[in-house]
């Protein structure tokens, strides 16, 4: 047989197709393209949405197990330990009473003070109570789900709080949960304000998830050890005055023109099990105005319907009186 007309071909269960280099070079360029369409035009939220709706049930089912066993280890927990629990919780309740007393008294003081002042009232940012489902799975980044979402009002950057303090903030939202990136986060930022010295800074999240820091501070800026930090409103989205972190290390260095400040957030998030979903101060500020503008708006329409009812009853009573003059 002449070996021009032999096959050479392989087999088709040896045809692998292309190679493995160019096959990780095309799955490489693929992942990149859609990188960067998803973090410039938001390509895949509405697939990641749909998604997490599906989800949702068979996270819920999952977490069923956990809470029984949860549930079952509170229930066999002991007597001993509910009744030196209850007396805890009788203590703190006092404790509150007391400041509640003092805080009414304040807020009274402070409610004349503005008046005196002729200051705007201080503003009831509306909020949604939520349950934290799980922590994100991703091991690089402090975050946690919850479990309300666009269905019951929450939006993209709205403030999470508890009882202690803030928690962090709103960054991914799904019909029916949220994603909430904590302030130890790596990429968290937030505005802060020493309540000892009025000084504005702006905290980040330290790369080991270990707390915060204070970032491009002065060599000698009067920060100490103890000193409370709250949010100071000026970024629109935080409230004023709500207690963020206490300052647990400074470090002033000789060959730095900047000094290093470790921070300690006071709501502890690893604890927390039930938070509260503020609006945006933005957003609740605009809605403010909107409702200003409306009823300074009805109230212009009821002020003119006012006068012409009394231009009406006026022009009635001249014609009456001159209809009287002129009978004999």
């Amino acid at each position: 047989m002449p070996l021009g007309t032999l096959d050479r071909s392989p087999p088709p269960f040896f045809r692998q197709g292309p190679s493995a280099l160019t096959r990780l070079a095309l799955c490489s360029a693929l992942a990149l393209v859609l990188m960067v369409a998803d973090a410039r035009f938001k390509l895949v939220q509405p697939a990641r949405a749909a998604l997490a709706l599906v989800l949702q049930p068979v996270q819920r089912l999952l977490l069923a197990p956990v809470d029984a066993w949860e549930t079952a280890g509170d229930y066999l927990r002991g007597t001993k330990r509910a009744m030196a629990a209850e007396d805890l919780a009788r203590r703190q309740l006092v404790e509150q009473a007391e400041r509640l007393s003092r805080a009414e008294a304040l807020q009274a003081e402070n409610t004349r003070l503005r008046k005196l002042l002729e200051l705007q009232p201080a503003l009831a940012v509306p909020s949604h109570a939520a349950e934290v489902l799980f922590e994100a799975p991703d091991p690089f980044s402090r975050r946690v789900v919850i479990d309300r979402g666009s269905a019951q009002g929450v939006v993209a950057g709205s403030p999470v709080i508890n009882e202690a303090g803030v928690l962090g903030q709103v960054t991914r939202v799904y019909p029916l949960s949220a994603e909430v990136t904590l302030l130890n986060d790596k990429d968290a930022a937030i505005p802060l304000l020493n309540a000892r010295t009025q000084m504005r800074n702006a905290a980040a999240g330290r790369a080991d998830g270990s707390g915060m820091e204070l970032r491009f501070l002065a060599a000698n800026a009067d920060v100490k050890e103890g000193d409370l930090m709250t949010t100071s409103g000026l970024d629109g989205i935080y409230p004023p005055g709500l207690p963020v972190a206490k300052v647990s290390r400074v470090e002033r260095r000789g060959d730095s023109s900047f000094a290093q400040v470790q921070l300690q957030p006071i709501a502890q998030p690893d604890s927390a099990r039930h938070v509260l979903v503020l609006q945006p101060l933005d957003r609740h500020l605009a809605a403010r105005k909107e409702a200003d503008a409306a009823n300074a708006a009805e109230a212009k329409a009821a002020a003119r319907a006012l006068k012409k009812e009394e231009r009406a009853a006026k022009a009635a009573e001249r014609a009456a009186q001159k209809a009287s003059g002129a009978t004999p």
